[in-house]
């Protein structure tokens, strides 16, 4: 599933295990649990969160394995688990860095830019926005999100209508990405120095997450509804 260290005033948060991280209700779950100890803990001013994930797979997206064995009922459960992890995020109080420590596909390419920042492993991984390929709906949030973090229209043209695989170098050059870095290693050391960074200007972090909602205001608006919810 996932766990949370401690190191000074940076929050490690690691997806574990050699699979692909795919969303379903299990693993999304267990995200939600674990930033909800953070939202609900008074913190040290200057902390910071890192993502990163174990194996080569940063995460693959929805459980489509999970999704043919539930009830068409159930379908929009991972969906809005997610929606609700994405509006926990932007209430983070302390900056978000993810490392990306291999492939991130599809869903795994929202949780991405529902950080403030995003360090790539260059060696291996692709950005890649699968939906188009393998014939998945696009959730509305899902381009709200996209439209308000790549402000660049033909970067989003090549992600979500070409299915463009990004590289680490194709992604920082398109602004998708700040710094990359080589090995799972390297690029969570990358992660640490560019948390340590950011975080020295961050005394409050209830302010920083209200200037997230106000910058990113049409993203807020679609997943604020799932905000405090478990479903």
């Amino acid at each position: 599933m996932c766990t949370l260290e401690k190191r000074g005033n940076i929050y490690l948060l690691t997806l574990t295990g050699s699979g692909e991280h795919r969303f379903n209700p299990s693993l999304l779950s267990s995200l939600r649990a674990t930033l909800s100890s953070l939202l609900s803990s008074s913190h040290a001013p200057n902390a910071a969160l890192i993502t990163c994930a174990e194996g080569k797979f940063f995460s693959n997206g929805f459980d489509q394995s999970w999704v043919r064995s539930a009830p068409p009922s159930q379908h929009r459960i991972i969906s809005d688990l997610l929606r609700g992890l994405i509006s926990d995020y932007l209430l983070l109080p302390m900056p978000t860095v993810c490392a990306i420590t291999g492939h991130a596909a599809a869903a795994g390419c929202a949780l991405v830019l529902a950080h403030d920042y995003v360090v790539m492993r260059e060696d291996r991984g692709f950005f890649y926005m699968s939906e188009l390929d393998v014939g998945l709906k696009f959730v509305k949030y899902f381009g709200v999100l996209f439209n308000e973090k790549i402000p660049d229209n033909q970067t989003r043209r090549d992600v979500l209508l070409r299915s463009a695989r990004l590289t680490a170098r194709e992604a920082m050059d398109r602004g998708i990405v700040d710094r990359v870095a080589q090995g799972i290693e390297g690029t969570i050391e990358e992660a640490v120095r560019l948390s340590e960074e950011v975080a020295v200007a961050v005394s409050d972090g209830s302010k920083l997450a209200e200037k997230r909602k106000l910058m990113f205001s049409e993203t807020w608006r679609h997943v604020s509804a799932a905000a405090g919810s478990k479903l």
